[in-house]
């Protein structure tokens, strides 16, 4: 396998660069609150259930205490900000206290480990996307979404967009032109075992160019490392890099993406430049114990309903730059399972 691992970024250069941002939402590229909204409900209702295809399974089951919510992921993100709008409304739907536990490192496997260990009990879930199927398929831990029970799908972002320095780079057909002139010199930002890992080494092979694949840190470590000129690509959840856009520091080159999502729609899929890419979505899951009842299962699955079925929650997911997207605990699983098989078959083809 390709695993080419992984430099350090000076941490002094980090904070330099992130203290060069400058923010902003009224860029042509940002969306409004309002605008969200409206994607919001559509994106539901396309993407997931209809309110008439749920289920109507009863559950007599209820937290019976605080209830941990482990992030893979440091505070901020995507990843973070929605599970606090599932907190938040699941609080006051519900009275009990939800909340958010960030657990961050080894491609996932820190927050993973923690609910594999956990009672079944209700009280512990995993919240995320198919980092979980990356990782064992990078060989970072030997367990798949099948380790766990799938309860429902909450939230859906779009495959991670490719980001560049503006200062170095204008679009895509720049950015291959100089990788092709330094072969193996150019560093975009991914660790052996993250959700982008393969993303980027599918990138590589659909350009025909050779990249140095660096481990930088976190999500704030590689968007300074990007400032300040040390890697030359990024791919990144709009959310981490709108601010950039808007300010004219960063440049999307492109999204692995089948088509134009509203919420990235000033961002051509690769696709339409002529690099025959498609990466999975990342749709953010409950992960239990795998010894769960069926009964606290179901009881999620209708929380998550209630909660999807508000506009004022629809809206607070747009506006952490997500789309709401409902699948029940069962599609929830065959989703995984057409994810890994996906991934897995990418991982194939760039090891040939």
């Amino acid at each position: 396998m390709k695993k080419r691992f992984l430099a350090t970024v000076l941490a002094g250069a980090m904070v330099m660069g992130l203290a060069g941002c400058s923010g902003g939402a009224d860029s042509t590229t940002a969306t409004t609150a309002e605008q969200k909204a409206d994607t919001a409900t559509e994106t539901k209702t396309e993407g997931g259930e209809s309110k008439a295809d749920a289920s109507t399974a009863t559950s007599d089951w209820k937290p019976a205490s605080t209830v941990s919510i482990v992030v893979p992921a440091g505070a901020g993100g995507n990843t973070d900000l929605s599970a606090r709008v599932f907190a938040q409304y699941a609080k006051e739907l519900t009275g009990v206290d939800f909340i958010v536990v960030n657990a961050n490192g080894a491609a996932g496997s820190v927050a993973a480990n923690q609910v594999l260990s956990a009672e079944p009990d209700g009280t512990t879930f995993l919240y995320g996307h198919n980092l979980v199927n990356v990782a064992n398929i990078a060989g970072v831990t030997d367990y798949n979404y099948t380790a766990f029970k799938l309860g429902p799908t909450f939230a859906k972002d779009p495959a991670q967009q490719l980001y560049v320095n503006s200062e170095k780079y204008k679009n895509l057909d720049e950015f291959i032109e100089a990788a092709k002139a330094a072969p193996g010199q150019m560093k975009a930002c991914t660790e052996v075992g993250a959700y982008t890992y393969y993303e980027l080494l599918a990138f590589e092979k659909e350009a025909g160019i050779d990249l140095d694949l660096v481990d930088v840190g976190s999500n704030s470590d590689k968007i300074a490392a990007m400032l300040s000129g040390q890697v030359d690509l990024m791919p990144g959840a709009y959310i981490n890099c709108k601010d950039y856009l808007t300010a004219g520091q960063f440049t999307c080159i492109g999204a692995p993406t089948e088509e134009r999502y509203d919420l990235i729609k000033d961002i051509p899929p690769l696709k339409e430049q002529g690099i025959d890419l498609v990466y999975p979505d990342c749709d953010f899951s409950f992960y239990f114990p795998k010894d769960t009842s069926d009964e606290i299962i179901t009881w999620y699955e209708n929380l998550v309903q209630q909660i999807l079925d508000d506009p004022k929650a629809q809206e607070a997911v747009a506006n952490v730059d997500m789309m709401p997207y409902y699948l029940n605990a069962a599609d929830s699983e065959k989703n995984d399972e057409e994810i890994f098989n996906t991934i897995q078959e990418i991982a194939k083809s760039v090891e040939q």
